[in-house]
C-alpha cells in the first residue's frame, strides 16, 4: 500500500494562488507518495457530485479530429477545473503521408450527445491494455448525476435500396477491415484517410486502396468518391466510408438513392443515459485492483475514480517536474486510488498529456496546477471538465 503525506513548502509554479479558493463542491490538495522508484507528487481534485452547483462534462477542442490544451478547452467551456482525458491518435510515423487525426481512442459523449465510438483494439494508441479490458471501456456520469464505469458499444445500421448494412464505426480514426463507418459534422475537417489504414491485428499495416465514400444529405445520396475525403462535413450530412467488403457494399449506391443512417452507443452495465463519457481503461473495480496490472513501467499518470456510490469523483494527476518524473506503475495507480477511497478507478492518458487545471474564485482563467512533462502544455484530444453554476 502506498503511503501519502501532506506536502509542505511552496506550491508548484502555476498553481492556484495561496488563499485562492475553488468554488464550493470542488476541493484541491497536493501531497507526496512514496512509490517503488522514488517519491512522486500528486495533485488531487475531489468533486462532490451531489452539490447542485457542480456538474462534470467532457472538454473538447470543438471537433473529434482535433487537439487543444486542457487549459484552453477549460477556459473556452467555462470550466472551473479539469484534467486531460483519453489516449489519442498522436502521430502517424508508421504511415508516411497520412495525417494524424488527433482523435481519441474510445467512445466519447459530451452534453448527452454521442460524439464517437471506439476504434478496434489493435488500432489503439497507448500502453497495452490490462487483461479483460477493451477500447469500449468508459468512465461516465449519467443523467442521475452519478459516476460509473461501463462499456459503450456501437449499434448502428445503414438502410439502402439494396438492404440493410451494419455500421461498425462512428467518427473513428480507424475502421475494422471490411467495414463501413459514418462521419458527421462532429468529426471536423481532417482527412478520413487514416480510417482505412492498419488492420484488425496490426496498427502499422498499410492503408487500404479498396475504399469508397458516399455522402448522404437529408436522406439521399448526393455524392460518391473512390477515395476518402477531407474538409468540414456540413450539418445534416453523413459521410459513409467503406473499406474492402464495406466499400463493395457502398458501390451499389448511386446519387439520388434513399439512405437512412442510425447509430447509438449501447451501455453494458447501466440503462441510465450518459451525460458524459470518456475512454481509457479500468484499473480498480469493487475496491480491488484488476488482475494483471503492469507493475514494472513507471510513468507520469492521470487517473479518475469514484466513491460513495458514484457521488464523489476523484481526479488525480501526477507532477511531471524533474524531481518527481519517475512516476507510478499502473498497479501503483490502482493502489493509490484505493488508498484515496475510490471503489472503481480508471486510467486516462499520461506522460506528456498529464495536465490538471483549476480556476480560483475571481480569476478569469484557469491555472495549470501540476508541471506537465511537455513544455509548452501538450494539446490533447479531450478532457474531463468540472463546472460550477451559481
Amino acid at each position: 500500500m502506498l503511503a501519502g503525506a501532506a506536502l509542505t513548502g511552496a506550491a508548484p509554479a502555476g498553481a492556484a494562488p495561496e488563499g485562492g479558493r475553488i468554488p464550493s463542491g470542488v476541493t484541491y490538495r497536493q501531497f507526496d507518495v512514496r512509490a517503488a522508484k522514488g517519491t512522486v507528487h500528486v495533485h488531487l481534485l475531489t468533486v462532490d457530485l451531489t452539490d447542485r452547483h457542480v456538474r462534470v462534462d467532457l472538454l473538447t477542442p470543438g471537433a473529434v479530429a482535433a487537439r487543444a490544451r486542457v487549459s484552453a478547452m477549460a477556459d473556452a467551456a467555462g470550466a472551473v477545473a479539469g484534467v486531460n482525458g483519453d489516449f489519442f491518435n498522436i502521430n502517424e510515423t508508421q504511415h508516411p503521408g497520412v495525417e494524424a487525426t488527433g482523435a481519441s481512442v474510445g467512445p466519447a459523449i459530451a452534453h448527452g450527445r454521442v460524439l464517437k465510438a471506439a476504434v478496434p483494439t489493435a488500432q489503439r494508441f497507448g500502453p497495452s491494455l490490462p487483461p479483460g479490458t477493451a477500447t469500449t471501456d468508459v468512465l461516465g456520469v449519467g443523467v442521475d448525476g452519478r459516476a460509473r464505469l461501463d462499456r459503450l458499444t456501437l449499434a448502428g445500421s445503414v438502410r439502402t435500396p439494396a438492404g440493410k448494412l451494419t455500421l461498425r464505426g462512428l467518427n473513428q480514426y480507424a475502421l475494422a477491415q471490411g467495414s463501413v463507418g459514418a462521419y458527421t459534422a462532429a468529426w471536423g475537417s481532417v482527412s478520413r484517410r487514416r480510417a482505412t489504414c492498419g488492420s484488425d491485428t496490426d496498427r502499422a499495416a498499410g492503408c487500404s486502396t479498396d475504399t469508397y465514400e458516399v455522402q448522404v444529405r437529408h436522406g439521399r445520396v448526393v455524392a460518391v468518391s473512390a477515395t476518402p475525403g477531407s474538409g468540414a462535413i456540413a450539418p445534416g450530412t453523413t459521410v459513409l466510408l467503406g473499406r474492402e467488403g464495406g466499400a463493395d457494399r457502398l458501390r451499389t449506391l448511386v446519387k439520388g438513392d434513399r439512405v437512412s443512417v442510425r447509430e447509438r452507443l449501447v451501455p453494458s452495465a447501466s440503462r441510465i443515459p450518459y451525460r458524459f463519457a470518456v475512454g481509457g481503461y479500468p484499473v480498480l473495480r469493487g475496491g480491488e485492483p484488476l488482475p494483471g496490472l503492469d507493475d514494472n513501467v513507471s510513468a507520469v499518470r492521470t487517473a479518475a475514480g469514484y466513491a460513495h456510490g458514484g457521488r464523489r469523483l476523484l481526479l488525480l494527476a501526477l507532477d511531471g517536474a524533474t524531481a518527481y518524473r519517475r512516476g507510478l506503475t499502473i498497479a501503483e495507480v490502482a493502489a493509490e486510488m484505493r488508498e484515496l477511497g475510490a471503489v472503481d478507478a480508471f486510467s486516462l492518458d499520461g506522460g506528456g498529456s498529464t495536465t490538471m487545471v483549476a480556476r480560483t474564485e475571481g480569476a478569469k482563467t484557469v491555472s495549470v496546477l501540476n508541471h506537465p512533462t511537455d513544455s509548452p502544455e501538450r494539446a490533447v484530444a479531450n478532457g474531463i471538465g468540472v463546472f460550477w453554476r451559481p
